[in-house]
C-alpha cells in the first residue's frame, strides 16, 4: 500500500511540473514574431518591366522596397511577367505559357498601351482586360482584394509625343482616356482597387525629369510618384 502511495505521489508531482513547464513556455512561443515570405506578381508591358530605366528603378521594384520597409519582419519576393510591346493578347498568352502557381499575396496589373499604339480594335481590350483581371485574381489566391490595377500612362506628353502632329497627339490622349475609363469603370463595378497615375505622366513635357532617357517611357522619378499612390493601397492588403 505504501508503495502504491509513493507511485501516485511521484506521478502527481511529475504531472504538476510538466503542466507548469508548459504554461511557462507557451507565451514565449506565441510572442515570437511571425516571419513570412510574401509573393508579389507584377503583370504588364514596358511600363512594368521598366523600359529604359535601371532594374531597381521600375515601379514594381520600388513598390517592393516600400513594402519591405513597411513590413520589415517579412521577406518580399517579386516576379514580373511583362515585356516591352506586349498587348493584352500577348500577356494572356505568356501567362498561359508560364502557368504560374496561384500563390501570390499581391498582384498588380498595368496593360493596354500597346493595344492603342498598335491601333487594335478597342473591342479587343473590352474582351481581354476582364479576362486578365480574372486571371490576376486567380493568381492572387482567388482574392480580388489582393489585386491593384494601375492606369495606363499617357505617352503623348513626352518628347516622342511632342514630335507628332497636334492632331495625332490629341488622339493618343483621347484614346488612352477611353481605355482607362473602361478599366476604371470595370474595377469599380467589380470592387477592385484601381489607381490612377496617368495625370503624373501628363506632366512629362512640363517636367522632363519624369521621362526616361529614351524620350518615351517614365523615368525613375515618375515611377517613384506611381509608388507614392500605389503603396498606401497595397499596405492594407498585408496588414489584414
Amino acid at each position: 500500500m505504501k508503495t502504491l502511495i509513493n507511485v501516485v505521489a511521484v506521478f502527481f508531482i511529475s504531472f504538476t511540473f510538466l503542466s507548469c513547464s508548459s504554461e511557462n513556455t507557451t507565451p514565449e512561443i506565441l510572442s515570437l514574431p511571425v516571419k513570412r515570405q510574401l509573393n508579389y506578381l507584377a503583370l504588364g508591358d514596358s511600363y512594368t518591366i521598366g523600359q529604359s530605366v535601371c532594374e531597381s528603378c521600375r515601379f514594381p521594384e520600388q513598390l517592393k522596397s516600400g513594402l519591405q520597409k513597411s513590413f520589415s519582419n517579412n521577406t518580399f519576393s517579386l516576379e514580373i511577367i511583362a515585356t516591352t510591346g506586349w498587348t493584352t493578347t500577348n500577356l494572356i498568352s505568356d501567362i498561359a505559357t508560364q502557368n504560374p502557381q496561384a500563390n501570390y499575396d499581391f498582384v498588380t496589373l498595368l496593360i493596354g498601351v500597346n493595344n492603342q499604339y498598335q491601333h487594335q480594335p478597342f473591342s479587343v481590350y473590352e474582351q481581354e482586360f476582364p479576362q486578365l483581371v480574372s486571371t490576376a485574381i486567380k493568381l492572387a489566391k482567388g482574392d480580388k482584394s489582393k489585386l491593384i490595377v494601375v492606369s495606363i500612362p499617357d505617352y503623348a506628353f513626352t518628347p516622342y509625343g511632342k514630335r507628332l502632329n497636334a492632331t495625332t497627339s490629341a488622339a493618343i490622349s483621347l484614346e488612352l482616356e477611353q481605355y482607362n475609363t473602361f478599366a476604371k469603370n470595370y474595377c469599380v463595378q467589380k470592387n477592385i482597387e484601381f489607381v490612377n497615375i496617368t495625370d503624373i505622366t501628363q506632366q512629362g513635357l512640363a517636367n522632363p525629369d519624369l521621362v526616361a532617357s529614351d524620350g518615351l517611357h517614365p523615368s525613375e522619378l515618375a515611377y517613384a510618384k506611381f509608388v507614392e499612390r500605389i503603396l498606401p493601397k497595397a499596405i492594407p492588403i498585408f496588414a489584414n
